[in-house]
């Protein structure tokens, strides 16, 4: 499919750089939703997860995914919520293990490639609709591609798919999410991951090298003892490796669009993947010059960010 090279995104003026770019929605974006149904579903293994259910009664749903340490209610899933109520969808938001208000039970957490939890929660979905969409932010996104990629089409309802601010190869983005420039975002992250690790090793002891923590300094390290290790891979490399959505583009069989701004202080170069593009039939790449990372702000209040815009231009379309 063609590499969307002439994205029509303007960014604001004053923000003039890829981190005021992805800092500024985090901070003060603030989005008003219908107050959502709740809902917990078991897991096979003994654990939950969390679902946030907006219905209309329609018969197309749109599921979305949140990023690293983010949650059903962060600005940005609200603010995709809304475009897509305004376009008469039924939409859920999932929360992953330990991301919700409870501490999940397992051992394990929530990771890039847990596409199991994804399918779980599409399956229970999957009777209510004619048509499901997937929409996944940064990890949200990396998990919604690689599952698309897995399911090739083995999901008849799955309509379209659309990632946003994917780490398409996860390695070298973590590499890049540890450079000087962004010790900011690694130190709020790593924090975040650390308390839940103390949290969790009081709920099963023996089972968690909490100990090491210390020795903890990137993002790699800590997917390097916990992350890998707690999800039956080797290491951090193998983890990267196998859950890269970069390695699954070419089986989606579904039309899906990649949304990732050239000036995302998250990803690496391999996410950009700008040759391979002509040789995938199902998936569109869109680079625009800015966004940064999950931001996409408006020139103005007035109009609407510019990733919810394209998810639903992209997944209303006919293609």
């Amino acid at each position: 499919m063609p590499l969307l090279e002439n994205s029509n995104y303007t960014r604001p003026k004053w923000l003039f750089n890829g981190h005021l770019e992805t800092i500024y929605p985090s901070l003060f974006r603030k989005v008003s939703v219908p107050s959502p149904i709740k809902e917990r579903i078991s897991t096979t293994d003994g654990d939950f997860l969390d679902l946030d259910w907006y219905r209309q009664n329609k018969s197309k749903l749109v599921i979305i995914s949140h990023g690293l340490e983010g949650n059903s209610t962060r600005a940005y899933m609200l603010g995709m919520v809304n475009a897509f109520l305004k376009q008469d969808y039924d939409v859920l938001t999932w929360n992953f293990r330990s991301c919700s208000d409870e501490m999940n039970k397992q051992v394990i957490f929530y990771h890039s490639g847990a596409t199991y939890d994804l399918d779980l929660v599409v399956n229970h979905a999957y009777d209510n609709y004619e048509e499901i969409n997937l929409v996944g932010f940064s990890l949200g996104g990396n998990l919604t591609l690689k599952y698309l990629g897995e399911k090739g089409d083995g999901n008849s309802k799955l309509h379209r798919g659309v990632g946003i601010s994917v780490p398409l190869h996860l390695g070298s983005s973590s590499q890049k999410i540890s450079e000087t420039e962004n010790t900011l975002y690694s130190k709020r992250f790593l924090r975040s991951l650390k308390e839940k690790v103390i949290e969790k090793s009081g709920a099963h002891p023996g089972q968690i090298p909490v100990e090491t923590l210390r020795n903890i300094k990137t993002l790699a390290d800590f997917d390097d003892f916990f992350t890998g290790p707690l999800h039956g891979f080797a290491d951090a490399k193998e983890y990267y490796e196998v859950n890269s959505s970069l390695y699954f583009l070419d089986q989606i069989k579904v039309p899906t669009l990649v949304l990732n701004a050239l000036n995302d202080p998250f990803l690496s170069e391999q996410c950009f993947p700008k040759t391979l593009a002509k040789s995938l039939d199902k998936v569109y790449l869109e680079f625009p010059k800015h966004g940064g990372h999950v931001g996409f702000s408006p020139e103005n209040s007035s109009k609407s960010y510019y990733s919810e815009q394209r998810a639903v231009e992209f997944i209303s379309a006919v293609i």
